[in-house]
């Protein structure tokens, strides 16, 4: 069937026609239809793997996490990689909760062990989880998202509930960083590596070690 007469008519100041708009609207539709098929997790902004190092946990209120010190059952916002620059550092990609863990789940003692590190972006839509201890109003032991109610085990970083528990792995266990405690008690952050079989993918997940 020939072209209607107004197809290569300019419909914008900027000399877009009918049929070029019609050609962008149907590769927009078929980029949507596959976009839940993309594996985003390899595009994802991550920590610049040559810019790590080991580096001393530092609580928001300027001092060192320490063992000997760190409440029981009980987290922290922490930073890292840090730069120094408040700006750059408040970028959710940078943020994880630093947890120590109920008593019955090995918290009661004073060393790397008690602690957990990770990343605070929920692997469902990328709200900021925070973990929930029972000693909080409405809190289960558990990282709980607020957006879309995401839930996570503090000992493995492994989604329980939620919309998150039901993606298949690595994208249901949350990115981790390692732990040592110097002969003082302070804790240390050692340099990651981003990979699902390492320190896993901040957004994307990792998978469990067996």
């Amino acid at each position: 069937m020939p072209a209607s007469q107004d197809e290569d008519v300019p419909i914008f100041k900027e000399g877009v026609t009918r049929r070029d708009f019609l050609k962008l609207l149907a590769a927009g539709s078929l980029s949507l239809t596959f976009l839940p098929f993309v594996q985003w997790g390899k595009f994802m902004p991550d920590p610049d793997n040559t810019a790590l190092n080991k580096a001393q946990v530092v609580l928001p209120d300027g001092t060192f996490a320490n063992v000997n010190v760190f409440p029981i059952n009980s987290s922290q916002t922490i930073t890292y990689p840090s730069t120094g620059d408040a700006t750059l550092d408040s970028e959710p990609f940078k943020k994880w909760q630093l947890i120590r863990l109920p008593a019955d789940l090995g918290g009661n003692v004073n060393d790397v062990s008690a602690f957990r590190v990770y990343s605070m972006v929920c692997l469902h839509l990328w709200c900021l989880w925070q973990y929930k201890s029972s000693n909080q109003s409405g809190g289960n032991d558990l990282g709980q998202c607020p957006c879309h109610g995401s839930m996570y085990n503090p000992i493995n970083g492994k989604a329980v509930a939620g919309p998150a528990s039901l993606q298949s792995p690595p994208s249901n266990v949350l990115a981790t960083l390692s732990l040592e405690a110097d002969d003082s008690g302070n804790l240390w952050i050692l340099p990651a590596t981003w990979d699902v079989n390492k320190n896993g993918i901040i957004g994307y997940g990792r998978y469990l070690s067996s």
